[in-house]
């Protein structure tokens, strides 16, 4: 494509991979006051100064250059020519009037996954969708609750993770207050930072739970229009996600409510003022920081296994549950997380209804749970794997 764009939440490694990925390729900032000048002030001028090929920071700070870059890459439409990175998503900011649509690939940066900080190959979504984990036992001592707490409070944002736990929070509520003074306004009609701050907050609090906007307007005093216009932001900023929910019938999936989550757990935690410690403490709170947790790095490695992968959860009128339902066309795979050591056989309740729900359609299910073996439950299709799947080799 003549157009790449690298898009995600800020602070999550754009700008390191692109420079890296060719350190000789000319590189202009727009969050640079001069070239953010330079660009505003006069976009022709700015245009025709550009190297070829180019990587240019931030775009979403100056709307009107994806018009610009068409009218350049209509005439000439080599590969390559122009690599965007973005904090928010271009095909979202009411400002862009222009999508690139046939001239660019969107590649969306997630926050560090568990596999990439062990330096891993990511590869349990992988192993889980192709049949390849099989029942084992493991010799070892479990891996402790309070080391997977720690991890869950970590997060992925590189500049987090080289700071101890206390400045890590410091750093996650500078970092929310930046991005609400200034990206917020850029990237949206909203003007009230206070409220999208008390929304995130309550959201952080009813993280990985179903998305309620009647409710959350009423304790806000805000209409709900309001709150799914700030909502709608904090997806395009790359805070949040809406996981939809799963249904046989694909026309009910549309007006099921979807389970609301924080990208980063980290983030979560210090909104929420969880602490690791908290695992012992505050389990159901955890508890739903783990289902968060988790639900991201099988979203981030969904993502570079298979663009057809769909991430949804389920959820039925007598409220037995599925955290994470993956599908490949009608193809469906199951996934529940636990917090707990061991099992029991009520723990795969969900999966055997969604499995009765999608018949021929079900491939297999898993329960993640904290502890070490590697577990059938009863049905072949069904297994209980050890959380430090996601991340070991």
């Amino acid at each position: 494509m003549p157009v790449v764009c690298v898009v995600g939440p800020r602070q999550g490694g754009k700008t390191t991979l692109v420079r890296e990925l060719d350190p000789e390729r000319a590189y202009f900032s727009l969050d640079d006051e001069k070239h953010y000048k330079s660009a505003t002030s006069d976009m022709e001028g700015f245009m025709e100064t550009l190297p070829d090929p180019v990587t240019l920071d931030e775009v979403q700070r100056v709307p009107k250059l994806f018009s610009a870059i068409k009218l350049n890459v209509d005439r000439d439409r080599r590969p390559g020519r122009f690599l965007l990175t973005g904090s928010a998503n271009p095909l979202l900011v009411p400002q862009v009037s222009e999508s690139l649509a046939g001239r660019m690939e969107i590649a969306q940066l997630q926050p560090l996954t568990e596999a990439e900080k062990e330096y891993g190959d990511g590869r349990f979504l992988h192993d889980f969708l192709s049949g390849r984990i099989r029942p084992h036992l493991e010799p070892q001592g479990r891996f402790s609750g309070l080391d997977l707490a720690g991890r869950i409070v970590e997060g992925g944002y590189p500049e987090a993770l080289v700071r101890e736990p206390k400045r890590a929070r410091k750093w996650h509520r500078q970092y929310l207050r930046s991005i609400i003074e200034r990206d917020v306004r850029e990237v949206s009609q909203a003007r009230k930072g206070h409220e999208l701050a008390r929304l995130l907050e309550m959201l952080a609090l009813r993280n990985a739970q179903v998305f309620n906007v009647s409710n959350i307007a009423r304790e806000m005093g805000l209409s709900r229009e309001t709150v799914e216009h700030y909502v709608a932001v904090l997806e395009r900023i790359f805070l949040v996600r809406r996981v939809p929910a799963w249904h046989r019938n694909t026309g009910k999936r549309l007006i099921k409510s979807p389970k609301i989550h924080l990208i980063d757990s980290g983030l979560a935690a210090t909104l929420a003022r969880l602490e690791a410690q908290d695992w012992i403490d505050d389990r159901s709170s955890m508890g739903h920081l783990l289902e968060s947790f988790v639900v991201q790095q099988i979203v981030a490695q969904s993502a570079w296994l298979d663009p057809e992968l769909c991430i949804w959860h389920y959820r039925d009128k007598e409220h037995v549950e599925v955290d994470v339902v993956v599908t490949r066309g009608r193809k469906t795979w199951g996934i529940e997380v636990k917090a707990a050591t061991s099992l029991s056989s009520e723990d795969g309740r969900g999966l055997m209804r969604l499995a009765e729900q999608c018949g021929q359609d079900f491939e297999r299910g898993i329960v993640l749970y904290n502890g070490q073996d590697i577990l059938p439950l009863g049905d072949r299709r069904m297994l209980a794997v050890p959380l430090k799947a996601l991340w070991e080799k």
